[in-house]
């Protein structure tokens, strides 16, 4: 049976951003990805933004890794030259009900660490994006959009550099908690064969399946195992050249921040995510709830025409217990008892942003108790 220092289990953005900083810390580090390909799932159904750490609790984990996520992310890019750009967004108020709401929201953000946030009138607004409509706003110029999937190849890169294994195809079976050690049975999806490898550091951050891995592993108390729920989110395009150059939100909903407007790195626009809660993974867009989303971009956006929306993509959010805004869940020995096995559950928005942060806090609980 082959044994490592450590096995990462997922090779989404998160996973690979924690092979890279495992690897850096001289650890034998082997990545297990279930899927054909790096980062099929959340890391590469979202909207691509870098966010700036506005709308989470003070104290949460989402807010602090959030706020210096963004900031390591951005240095990262420009030196690993992945695409993105600081564009900046603004969060609208459509009714004058609504403007309170703006306050707020920029209370709470300086509360976090953001104190960049500028409160504009409906004029002022107006004039950054002549197209929009709204009572008064609110400027993030610290957000931002980058390739994810650039973001993930320069992970994935570092993380070989410095001598981890990704091994996509392979999916975790079981496992079982042994002193000073874990072992996983794996699938070789390619060739349907088993095999036992082992590792003194396990790192379970499979997104969507992380839930399912904890629950397989045999002596691992399922009290720390938290209920899942699928809030799958849904996005539309509109072809032809956007009438902003900066990201659009509306008023933060219930499970989500509201049909938003989000541009790629090529000008094209996108809107989305709603919230639609399912019961199984589908990556299906229902051309119907387009219906839907004429209604929320008219409020901000007066001029989209009949017709002009289609369905685009949609990702899945992990989230825990139905609770629309639960924090990230990073477990560590601390919490479960088990030393050298680090469960991430819950990782939705702000992961993208958060991933590098978020690696070095998992690998650095990973660690605690091992010389």
């Amino acid at each position: 049976m082959e044994q490592v220092d450590c096995i990462v289990a997922g090779a989404g953005v998160i996973g690979l951003a924690i092979a890279r900083e495992a690897a850096r810390r001289g650890w034998e580090t082997l990545v297990l990805e279930t899927a054909d390909a790096i980062g099929t799932e959340t890391s590469s159904r979202n909207s691509e933004v870098i966010h700036a750490g506005i709308y989470y609790p003070v104290g949460s984990l989402k807010a602090r890794l959030c706020v210096d996520g963004r900031d390591r992310l951005y240095r990262f890019a420009e030196e690993h030259h992945v695409a993105h750009s600081r564009c900046g967004k603004l969060i609208v108020a459509t009714v004058r009900e609504q403007e309170p709401t703006l306050s707020a929201i920029v209370a709470k953000a300086r509360s976090c660490g953001v104190d960049d946030l500028v409160l504009l009138s409906a004029a002022q607004a107006q004039k950054l994006e002549p197209a929009l409509r709204c009572t008064a706003a609110v400027l993030s110029p610290s957000t931002g959009i980058i390739d994810s999937h650039g973001l993930m190849l320069a992970l994935m890169g570092e993380a070989e550099e410095h001598g981890a294994i990704i091994c996509c195809n392979t999916r975790i079976i079981s496992g079982r908690i042994e002193p000073d050690r874990v072992v996983l049975q794996t699938l070789d999806r390619t060739s349907n064969s088993q095999y036992e490898v082992a590792a003194t550091r396990f790192i379970n951050a499979a997104g969507l399946g992380a839930n399912a891995i904890a629950s397989a592993l045999d002596g691992f108390d399922q009290r720390f195992v938290p209920l899942l729920r699928y809030a799958k989110g849904n996005y539309f395009s509109v072809a032809g050249r956007a009438p902003f150059s900066r990201l659009i939100y509306p008023i933060p909903e219930p499970g989500g921040l509201g049909v938003h407007l989000t541009l790629d790195l090529d000008g094209n626009m996108r809107f989305g995510p709603d919230v639609e809660w399912i019961d199984s993974v589908d990556y299906r867009v229902d051309p119907l709830r387009a219906d839907h989303f004429y209604g929320e971009i008219r409020k901000y956006w007066l001029h989209l025409a009949d017709g002009s929306l289609q369905p685009a993509y949609c990702g899945i959010r992990p989230k825990l217990s139905g609770q629309a805004n639960a924090d990230f869940m990073i477990q560590g020995p601390e919490v479960h008892g088990i030393k050298g096995v680090v469960n991430l559950f819950g990782i939705e928005s702000p992961g993208l942003t958060s991933c590098l942060t978020i690696a070095e806090h998992a690998v650095s609980l990973a660690a605690a108790d091992h010389t």
